[in-house]
């Protein structure tokens, strides 16, 4: 995915002429990797779209991408990672996430890159990653992924957790001594 991928569109369809289910559908047919509009994000490759409130589209877009690469998980879907890092989209937090990816495109840069979204293979972006993983940025992205991404129940399913035992009498009442697998 590279920055050349982005269409820009207005908010309001009545401006342009076109709803966002016709951009979707043109966007498809031309392969853009994102499509992004002031407030308004969508991957074309997957079924997701988020609304953005403080942070740039392409900020936020570069987040996801980020959060994929510091916790990869292939059979987890764009859009866990978009609510991941849906929390940073905040009047607070805007100015130094945007910081922050500024950093982290300067650090692409060094590594003959435009920009991380243009890094077109994982290990790439991980070792612009690295380059970084020392930085306030990096930690506080890191930290808040933990509970942003594996405390959504909706993903537990996939990597077999099946909640809080608690309310259903404890681990001990419900199959802590089951040893069926040996």
């Amino acid at each position: 995915m590279t920055a050349e991928t982005f269409i820009r569109i207005d908010k309001h369809p009545e401006k342009n002429g076109m709803t966002r289910r016709e951009l979707l559908k043109s966007a498809t047919a031309l392969s853009a990797a994102f499509v992004v509009g002031p407030g308004f994000l969508a991957a074309s490759n997957a079924a997701w779209a988020t609304e953005v409130e403080a942070l740039k589209p392409e900020t936020f877009a570069t987040l996801v991408q980020m959060a994929r690469d510091i916790y990869p998980h292939d059979h987890v879907g764009d859009e866990f990672y978009v609510n991941a890092v849906k929390g940073y989209d905040t009047k607070e937090a805007a100015p130094d996430i945007e910081q922050g990816i500024r950093l982290l495109n300067a650090a692409a840069r060094l590594k003959q890159y435009d920009n991380y979204l243009s890094i077109g293979w994982e290990r790439d972006r991980v070792k612009v990653l690295e380059t970084l993983q020392s930085t306030p940025f990096f930690q506080r992205i890191r930290g808040g992924l933990v509970t942003g991404l594996y405390n959504q129940k909706a993903l537990w399913p996939l990597f077999g957790y099946e909640g809080e035992s608690f309310s259903q009498g404890g681990y001990l009442d419900r199959g802590f001594n089951d040893i069926n697998w040996l």
